[in-house]
């Protein structure tokens, strides 16, 4: 189960390192594979869901679950495993569940329709690769 994160004054939230590290190397995973228009929304201080967001977006279901299987494959070499998976087998928006980072593989059409940005548009953008 994931603790909580510790308030440190009003209008900030203490992260632990590994869950900013972490966020950062999805980025990464995720632009070496030429993920598009892939976001890293800071949610701490909204939630207790994830201290992170990562959403991107792939140009094909061909490639959503490419970008998805990356992720999962170079961080489970890395002795990271994610708590849980969701549709990776119909690839038009795959969800990746670590806990502290919470990744979201998107086909163009649903993540416009979703529109998790606009949902969280109160979240800080730490990163953002067009």
């Amino acid at each position: 189960m994931k603790e909580h994160p510790i308030l440190v004054d009003t209008d900030r939230v203490e992260i632990p390192p590994d869950a900013a590290e972490l966020a950062h190397r999805i980025v990464e995973i995720a632009s070496d594979k030429k993920g598009s228009d892939i976001v890293l929304l800071r949610t701490a201080e909204l939630t207790t869901m994830a201290d992170f967001f990562v959403i991107m977006s792939g140009r094909s279901d061909r490639q959503v679950q490419a970008l998805a299987g990356a992720i999962v494959d170079q961080l489970r070499d890395e002795g990271i495993r994610a708590l849980g998976t969701e549709g990776r087998q119909s690839a038009r928006w795959v969800l990746l569940d670590y806990g502290s980072v919470i990744v979201h593989v998107f086909a163009p059409e649903e993540r416009e329709f979703y529109g998790l940005e606009r949902l969280w548009n109160k979240a800080a953008q730490v990163v953002r690769v067009v």
